[in-house]
Protein backbone atom coordinates (compact mmCIF):
# COMPACT_ATOMS: atom_id res chain seq x y z
CA UNK A 1 0.00 0.00 0.00
CA UNK A 2 1.33 3.45 -0.92
CA UNK A 3 1.35 5.62 2.20
CA UNK A 4 2.82 8.68 0.47
CA UNK A 5 3.20 10.19 -2.98
CA UNK A 6 6.88 9.21 -2.96
CA UNK A 7 5.84 5.57 -2.53
CA UNK A 8 3.22 5.99 -5.24
CA UNK A 9 5.84 7.42 -7.59
CA UNK A 10 8.22 4.58 -6.74
CA UNK A 11 5.60 2.01 -7.78
CA UNK A 12 5.28 3.71 -11.17
CA UNK A 13 8.73 2.36 -11.99
CA UNK A 14 7.11 -1.09 -12.20
CA UNK A 15 4.85 0.04 -15.07
CA UNK A 16 5.44 1.10 -18.63
CA UNK A 17 5.60 4.89 -19.04
CA UNK A 18 2.13 6.25 -19.69
CA UNK A 19 1.14 8.68 -22.45
CA UNK A 20 -0.54 11.95 -21.46
CA UNK A 21 -2.60 14.06 -23.85
CA UNK A 22 -2.75 17.77 -22.93
CA UNK A 23 -5.49 20.04 -24.27
CA UNK A 24 -4.40 23.59 -25.19
CA UNK A 25 -0.91 22.91 -23.87
CA UNK A 26 0.46 26.48 -24.16
CA UNK A 27 0.32 26.92 -20.38
CA UNK A 28 3.53 27.52 -18.43
CA UNK A 29 2.40 25.85 -15.20
CA UNK A 30 1.13 22.76 -17.03
CA UNK A 31 4.24 22.45 -19.22
CA UNK A 32 6.40 22.72 -16.12
CA UNK A 33 4.55 19.70 -14.68
CA UNK A 34 4.72 17.88 -18.03
CA UNK A 35 8.50 18.40 -18.05
CA UNK A 36 8.90 16.99 -14.55
CA UNK A 37 6.58 14.07 -15.30
CA UNK A 38 8.79 13.15 -18.25
CA UNK A 39 12.03 13.55 -16.28
CA UNK A 40 10.63 11.30 -13.53
CA UNK A 41 9.43 8.79 -16.15
CA UNK A 42 5.82 9.10 -15.05
CA UNK A 43 4.47 10.03 -18.47
CA UNK A 44 5.42 11.17 -21.94
CA UNK A 45 3.11 13.83 -23.34
CA UNK A 46 1.36 14.75 -26.55
CA UNK A 47 0.91 18.51 -26.57
CA UNK A 48 -2.09 19.79 -28.51
CA UNK A 49 -2.56 23.51 -29.10
CA UNK A 50 -0.79 26.53 -30.56
CA UNK A 51 2.55 25.02 -31.59
CA UNK A 52 4.45 28.31 -31.72
CA UNK A 53 3.34 29.24 -28.20
CA UNK A 54 4.00 25.73 -26.88
CA UNK A 55 7.53 25.73 -28.29
CA UNK A 56 8.30 29.21 -26.96
CA UNK A 57 7.08 28.43 -23.42
CA UNK A 58 8.78 25.05 -23.46
CA UNK A 59 12.09 26.52 -24.58
CA UNK A 60 11.89 29.14 -21.84
CA UNK A 61 11.41 26.30 -19.34
CA UNK A 62 14.46 24.47 -20.65
CA UNK A 63 12.48 21.66 -22.29
CA UNK A 64 13.95 19.79 -25.24
CA UNK A 65 10.96 20.23 -27.53
CA UNK A 66 12.25 17.57 -29.93
CA UNK A 67 11.31 15.02 -27.25
CA UNK A 68 7.61 15.93 -27.40
CA UNK A 69 4.96 15.26 -29.99
CA UNK A 70 3.19 18.54 -30.74
CA UNK A 71 -0.07 18.78 -32.68
CA UNK A 72 -0.76 22.29 -33.94
CA UNK A 73 -4.42 23.28 -33.41
CA UNK A 74 -5.00 26.98 -32.83
CA UNK A 75 -8.66 26.98 -31.79
CA UNK A 76 -8.95 25.97 -28.10
CA UNK A 77 -12.14 23.92 -28.47
CA UNK A 78 -10.83 22.12 -31.53
CA UNK A 79 -7.57 21.47 -29.70
CA UNK A 80 -9.45 19.97 -26.75
CA UNK A 81 -11.48 17.69 -29.01
CA UNK A 82 -8.32 16.56 -30.78
CA UNK A 83 -6.54 15.94 -27.48
CA UNK A 84 -9.40 13.97 -25.93
CA UNK A 85 -9.82 11.92 -29.12
CA UNK A 86 -6.26 10.64 -28.67
CA UNK A 87 -7.32 9.12 -25.34
CA UNK A 88 -10.64 7.93 -26.73
CA UNK A 89 -8.79 6.10 -29.53
CA UNK A 90 -6.17 4.61 -27.20
CA UNK A 91 -3.21 6.63 -28.49
CA UNK A 92 -2.87 8.22 -25.04
CA UNK A 93 -3.73 6.89 -21.58
CA UNK A 94 -4.71 10.09 -19.76
CA UNK A 95 -6.21 13.51 -20.50
CA UNK A 96 -5.17 16.82 -18.91
CA UNK A 97 -6.50 20.38 -18.99
CA UNK A 98 -4.20 23.13 -20.20
CA UNK A 99 -5.00 26.75 -21.05
CA UNK A 100 -8.73 26.27 -21.58
CA UNK A 101 -11.68 27.11 -19.38
CA UNK A 102 -13.12 24.30 -17.30
CA UNK A 103 -16.54 24.37 -18.97
CA UNK A 104 -15.05 23.84 -22.43
CA UNK A 105 -12.65 21.19 -21.15
CA UNK A 106 -15.50 19.21 -19.59
CA UNK A 107 -17.51 19.63 -22.78
CA UNK A 108 -14.72 17.81 -24.61
CA UNK A 109 -14.67 15.07 -21.95
CA UNK A 110 -18.41 14.52 -22.49
CA UNK A 111 -18.36 14.77 -26.28
CA UNK A 112 -20.50 11.97 -27.72
CA UNK A 113 -18.16 11.24 -30.61
CA UNK A 114 -14.62 11.47 -29.23
CA UNK A 115 -15.04 12.04 -25.49
CA UNK A 116 -14.65 9.79 -22.46
CA UNK A 117 -18.21 9.60 -21.16
CA UNK A 118 -19.45 6.29 -19.72
CA UNK A 119 -23.08 7.13 -19.04
CA UNK A 120 -22.37 7.30 -15.31
CA UNK A 121 -22.14 10.59 -13.38
CA UNK A 122 -18.78 12.30 -13.12
CA UNK A 123 -17.20 12.93 -9.74
CA UNK A 124 -13.93 14.14 -8.26
CA UNK A 125 -11.40 12.59 -5.89
CA UNK A 126 -8.62 14.42 -4.08
CA UNK A 127 -5.82 12.32 -2.58
CA UNK A 128 -3.97 13.82 0.38
CA UNK A 129 -0.72 12.98 2.11
CA UNK A 130 -0.95 14.83 5.43
CA UNK A 131 1.79 15.05 8.04
CA UNK A 132 0.72 13.14 11.15
CA UNK A 133 -1.56 10.70 9.28
CA UNK A 134 0.08 7.39 8.39
CA UNK A 135 -1.73 6.77 5.10
CA UNK A 136 -3.07 8.49 2.02
CA UNK A 137 -6.56 9.94 2.43
CA UNK A 138 -9.10 9.98 -0.39
CA UNK A 139 -11.57 12.90 -0.16
CA UNK A 140 -14.69 13.00 -2.29
CA UNK A 141 -16.55 14.88 -3.69
CA UNK A 142 -14.93 18.23 -2.97
CA UNK A 143 -15.25 20.00 -6.32
CA UNK A 144 -17.72 18.50 -8.75
CA UNK A 145 -21.06 17.10 -7.57
CA UNK A 146 -22.89 19.80 -5.55
CA UNK A 147 -25.61 17.79 -3.78
CA UNK A 148 -25.10 14.07 -4.39
CA UNK A 149 -28.15 11.87 -3.98
CA UNK A 150 -28.00 8.45 -2.33
CA UNK A 151 -27.57 6.90 -5.78
CA UNK A 152 -24.80 9.39 -6.60
CA UNK A 153 -23.03 8.48 -3.37
CA UNK A 154 -23.05 4.82 -4.35
CA UNK A 155 -21.27 5.77 -7.58
CA UNK A 156 -18.85 8.03 -5.72
CA UNK A 157 -17.92 5.21 -3.35
CA UNK A 158 -17.38 2.81 -6.28
CA UNK A 159 -15.12 5.27 -8.11
CA UNK A 160 -13.09 6.14 -5.04
CA UNK A 161 -12.70 2.54 -3.92
CA UNK A 162 -11.30 1.72 -7.37
CA UNK A 163 -8.77 4.54 -7.05
CA UNK A 164 -7.80 3.56 -3.52
CA UNK A 165 -7.28 -0.03 -4.66
CA UNK A 166 -5.13 1.19 -7.55
CA UNK A 167 -3.00 2.92 -4.92
CA UNK A 168 -2.62 -0.36 -3.04
CA UNK A 169 -5.35 -0.14 -0.40
CA UNK A 170 -6.63 -3.71 -0.35
CA UNK A 171 -9.95 -3.11 1.42
CA UNK A 172 -10.63 0.63 1.68
CA UNK A 173 -12.52 1.86 4.72
CA UNK A 174 -15.19 4.42 3.81
CA UNK A 175 -16.56 6.97 6.27
CA UNK A 176 -19.77 8.73 5.13
CA UNK A 177 -19.33 11.91 7.15
CA UNK A 178 -21.88 13.90 9.12
CA UNK A 179 -21.89 16.33 12.02
CA UNK A 180 -22.78 13.48 14.40
CA UNK A 181 -22.16 9.75 14.54
CA UNK A 182 -25.72 8.66 15.28
CA UNK A 183 -28.75 8.53 13.01
CA UNK A 184 -31.10 11.48 13.41
CA UNK A 185 -34.24 11.34 11.24
CA UNK A 186 -34.18 15.14 11.08
CA UNK A 187 -30.67 15.07 9.55
CA UNK A 188 -30.96 13.47 6.11
CA UNK A 189 -27.20 13.11 5.82
CA UNK A 190 -27.13 10.70 8.77
CA UNK A 191 -30.01 8.67 7.33
CA UNK A 192 -28.26 8.28 3.97
CA UNK A 193 -24.97 7.39 5.68
CA UNK A 194 -26.71 4.60 7.58
CA UNK A 195 -28.35 3.39 4.37
CA UNK A 196 -24.95 3.23 2.61
CA UNK A 197 -23.68 1.18 5.52
CA UNK A 198 -26.63 -1.21 5.19
CA UNK A 199 -26.10 -1.57 1.43
CA UNK A 200 -22.46 -2.44 2.08
CA UNK A 201 -23.36 -5.03 4.70
CA UNK A 202 -25.90 -6.60 2.34
CA UNK A 203 -23.42 -6.80 -0.54
CA UNK A 204 -24.76 -4.10 -2.86
CA UNK A 205 -21.71 -1.88 -2.26
CA UNK A 206 -18.65 -4.11 -2.52
CA UNK A 207 -14.87 -4.08 -2.25
CA UNK A 208 -14.78 -1.92 0.85
CA UNK A 209 -16.03 -1.41 4.40
CA UNK A 210 -18.59 1.36 4.85
CA UNK A 211 -19.47 2.69 8.30
CA UNK A 212 -21.54 5.80 8.82
CA UNK A 213 -22.60 8.24 9.88
CA UNK A 214 -19.29 9.26 11.42
CA UNK A 215 -17.97 12.61 12.52
CA UNK A 216 -14.63 13.62 11.00
CA UNK A 217 -12.68 13.26 14.23
CA UNK A 218 -13.92 9.72 14.89
CA UNK A 219 -13.21 8.71 11.30
CA UNK A 220 -9.58 9.81 11.54
CA UNK A 221 -8.46 9.51 15.15
CA UNK A 222 -8.80 6.55 17.52
CA UNK A 223 -8.33 8.90 20.48
CA UNK A 224 -11.50 10.76 19.50
CA UNK A 225 -13.34 7.49 18.97
CA UNK A 226 -12.29 6.31 22.41
CA UNK A 227 -13.37 9.56 24.06
CA UNK A 228 -16.81 9.28 22.42
CA UNK A 229 -17.23 5.56 23.07
CA UNK A 230 -17.05 4.72 19.38
CA UNK A 231 -14.05 2.37 19.24
CA UNK A 232 -16.38 -0.44 18.26
CA UNK A 233 -17.18 1.25 14.95
CA UNK A 234 -15.71 -0.59 11.94
CA UNK A 235 -13.94 2.45 10.51
CA UNK A 236 -13.15 4.42 13.68
CA UNK A 237 -9.70 5.99 13.43
CA UNK A 238 -8.85 4.08 10.24
CA UNK A 239 -10.85 5.71 7.43
CA UNK A 240 -9.19 5.75 4.02
CA UNK A 241 -12.05 7.43 2.17
CA UNK A 242 -13.91 10.47 3.49
CA UNK A 243 -17.28 10.77 1.77
CA UNK A 244 -18.72 14.26 2.20
CA UNK A 245 -22.47 14.96 2.28
CA UNK A 246 -22.21 17.85 -0.19
CA UNK A 247 -19.73 20.07 -2.00
CA UNK A 248 -19.78 22.73 0.72
CA UNK A 249 -18.52 20.41 3.45
CA UNK A 250 -16.00 18.80 1.10
CA UNK A 251 -14.62 22.01 -0.33
CA UNK A 252 -14.29 23.69 3.05
CA UNK A 253 -12.30 20.76 4.45
CA UNK A 254 -10.23 20.54 1.26
CA UNK A 255 -9.23 24.20 1.39
CA UNK A 256 -8.56 24.07 5.12
CA UNK A 257 -6.12 21.21 4.58
CA UNK A 258 -4.45 22.84 1.56
CA UNK A 259 -3.89 26.16 3.30
CA UNK A 260 -3.38 25.10 6.91
CA UNK A 261 -1.70 21.69 6.92
CA UNK A 262 1.70 20.29 5.95
CA UNK A 263 0.51 18.21 3.02
CA UNK A 264 0.83 17.02 -0.57
CA UNK A 265 -2.12 16.31 -2.83
CA UNK A 266 -3.27 15.19 -6.25
CA UNK A 267 -6.67 15.28 -7.97
CA UNK A 268 -8.53 13.24 -10.56
CA UNK A 269 -11.96 13.21 -12.22
CA UNK A 270 -13.76 9.88 -12.04
CA UNK A 271 -16.58 8.24 -13.97
CA UNK A 272 -14.71 8.51 -17.28
CA UNK A 273 -13.29 5.85 -19.63
CA UNK A 274 -9.76 7.01 -18.82
CA UNK A 275 -8.21 9.18 -16.10
CA UNK A 276 -8.88 12.91 -16.47
CA UNK A 277 -6.72 15.53 -14.75
CA UNK A 278 -8.43 18.80 -13.96
CA UNK A 279 -6.21 20.89 -11.70
CA UNK A 280 -6.71 24.48 -10.63
CA UNK A 281 -4.53 27.29 -11.92
CA UNK A 282 -3.68 27.97 -8.28
CA UNK A 283 -2.28 24.44 -7.81
CA UNK A 284 1.49 24.32 -7.64
CA UNK A 285 3.71 22.19 -9.86
CA UNK A 286 4.01 19.45 -7.25
CA UNK A 287 0.22 19.05 -7.10
CA UNK A 288 0.02 18.85 -10.89
CA UNK A 289 2.80 16.23 -11.02
CA UNK A 290 1.13 14.26 -8.22
CA UNK A 291 -2.13 14.38 -10.18
CA UNK A 292 -0.39 13.02 -13.29
CA UNK A 293 1.18 10.27 -11.15
CA UNK A 294 -2.21 9.41 -9.65
CA UNK A 295 -3.75 9.26 -13.13
CA UNK A 296 -0.92 6.99 -14.29
CA UNK A 297 -1.54 4.56 -11.42
CA UNK A 298 -5.27 4.54 -12.19
CA UNK A 299 -4.60 4.10 -15.93
CA UNK A 300 -2.47 1.04 -15.17
CA UNK A 301 -5.21 -0.37 -12.96
CA UNK A 302 -7.88 0.24 -15.60
CA UNK A 303 -5.71 -1.45 -18.24
CA UNK A 304 -5.46 -4.55 -16.04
Amino acid sequence: MSKSFDELLAHLGEYSTKKLSVAVAQDKAVLEAVKEAKERRIADSILVGDEDAIRQIGTDLGMNMDEYEIIDVKDPMEAALKAVSLVHDGTADMYMKGLIDTKSFLKSVLDKEVGLRTGSPLSHVCVFEIKGIDRLLFLTDVAFMPYPTLEDKKWIIKYTVDIAKACGVETPKVAPLAAVEVVNPKMETTVEAAELTRLNEEGEITGCIVDGPLSLDIALYKEAAEEKGALGRKVAGDADILLFPDIHAGNLVYKAIVHMADMKNGNIITGTKAPVILTSRSDNCETKVNSIALAAVVAESMKK
